[in-house]
């Protein structure tokens, strides 16, 4: 367990760093291309550094108030609660806040810097399709994403995708507006070098937000797998999370206030992944296992 735990923080940690560097080569790229010189690469830096600070910081604020979630006390939902500091005293962290989410699908998700300001999210339709065996496998898999500081990596990995997509955007539109290295050849390059450029650019710009996602799934993939393992350790009982996942394998309800930017800190993927052109973009960058595979790995223990 213990060398599964390393294993997946320093692949986690290596991929950050990978991260890092796309950002780093989508400014420099961008000052390039619009003779920037270093100017480029040095405010990505910058940009990709503050933006780490605030998801650090506020990034669970951020994620509860887009998931239109609020807070619960023990008087409105006395099982939860007692679930949730049941759970957080076998996993020797101190009790999150509670929050739930008056959404139909069932699903929920964790999030905060570290145990000392995490939250967790349940939505209704959780709390009123599953049994409080299956309720505790769904919150003791929180709690370990929480314990092995997983909502803190994921944070960060959304915010460093946010950059890149957002550069890249910047990039395209200011090379179809016109500027930079394209404009008449006035480096030097003339028309055919000015042309080479462009399509370079172009290239760089759709695929790098393509490659940062891709990225960001394999991340949270591997977590998930780990936080799954980790979670039956609390409970000591795995088919309570079985049961669990089997339901939310059964109930496809997309859950109405998730976006791409967050589905990676669900349970299970929010989003659509049924027919359809959304539903095969939202496979391809899944950023869960399938859940049948995680049912497998688990009745295996």
């Amino acid at each position: 367990m213990w060398d599964l735990y390393r294993k997946n923080t320093r692949r986690s940690w290596l991929l950050i760093a990978g991260f890092v560097v796309i950002v780093l080569a989508v400014g420099w790229g961008f000052g390039y291309l619009f003779n920037w010189g270093p100017a480029g690469l040095a405010i990505a830096a910058a940009v990709a550094t503050f933006m780490t600070w605030l998801s650090y910081r506020n990034g669970d604020k951020i994620v509860l108030a887009i998931s239109h979630a609020h807070e619960v006390t023990h008087d409105q939902e006395p099982r939860l609660h007692n679930i949730v500091e049941g759970l957080a005293i076998a996993a020797g962290i101190p009790k999150p806040r509670v929050y739930a989410i008056e959404d139909p699908a069932p699903n929920a998700f964790a999030t905060g810097r570290d145990p000392k300001h995490a939250s967790i999210a349940v939505t209704r339709g959780l709390l009123e399709k599953m049994n409080r065996v299956e309720l505790e496998g769904v919150i003791a898999h929180e709690l370990a994403h929480v314990k092995n500081r997983d909502t803190l990596v994921m944070a960060i990995a959304a915010t460093l995708l946010g950059i890149v997509v957002l550069v890249s955007d910047w990039t395209l539109r200011a090379m179809f507006w016109g500027g930079g290295r394209r404009r008449g050849g006035r480096d030097g390059g003339g028309d055919g070098g000015a042309a080479i450029f462009f399509l370079i650019g172009l290239a760089f710009a759709i695929l790098m937000p393509i490659v940062a996602a891709i990225l960001q799934a394999t991340i949270s993939r591997s977590r998930e797998s780990l936080a799954d393992v980790s979670g039956v350790q609390f409970t000591r009982y795995p088919p309570g999370l079985v049961s669990a996942l089997q339901k939310l394998l059964d109930d496809q309800t997309v859950v109405h206030s998730a976006s791409r930017a967050t589905a990676a800190l669900w349970i299970e993927s929010p989003l659509q992944r049924g027919p359809g052109f959304m539903g095969f973009l939202n496979r391809l960058f899944d950023t869960h296992p399938p859940l049948e595979e995680r049912i497998r790995v688990l009745k295996e223990l």
